[in-house]
């Protein structure tokens, strides 16, 4: 720094009144230059106008597949319901003519067989026949009498 110092007097004084105007001239066009108020607010209105079209290509990104969901959804039902009606169709080839089940015809009823009771007392051939005391109605032991 010393170096420069002695170099800077080294100068004529004419170049040392010219020197210390330029440099302050200088000092005021460099912070004049920047950005004033208006370009400073487009710039921002620039910003939030880059945001908002960003928000909008978001949201119109979610509407579209919120739609191809749905086309999605009404053509897996278009698809099951034609399915449904193929196989109903196919079902109703399998049935025979005529659309109804065969009518069952009812059954006759037939008159009820009666069965002897071992424990009454039976007759056969017009003859009574009684068990004795103490066996078994049931093996055939039958005394006539």
């Amino acid at each position: 720094m010393h170096k420069i110092v002695a170099e800077f007097q080294k100068f004529p004084y004419k170049m040392k009144k010219f020197f210390v105007p330029v440099a302050f001239m200088a000092t005021l066009l460099v912070v004049s230059c920047g950005p004033s108020a208006e370009e400073k607010a487009a710039a921002e209105q620039a910003r939030q106008d880059s945001i908002a079209a960003v928000e909008q290509a978001r949201q119109d990104s979610i509407k579209a597949a919120e739609e191809a969901a749905m086309m999605q959804a009404r053509q897996d039902s278009l698809a099951k319901a034609s399915a449904d009606s193929i196989a109903a169709a196919e079902e109703a080839v399998k049935k025979p003519k005529g659309g109804s089940k065969p009518k069952s015809t009812p059954k006759k009823e037939e008159p009820k067989k009666e069965t002897p009771n071992p424990r009454k007392d039976a007759t056969k051939e017009g003859q009574s026949t009684t068990t004795q005391p103490g066996t078994n109605p049931r093996k055939g032991a039958v005394k006539t009498q």
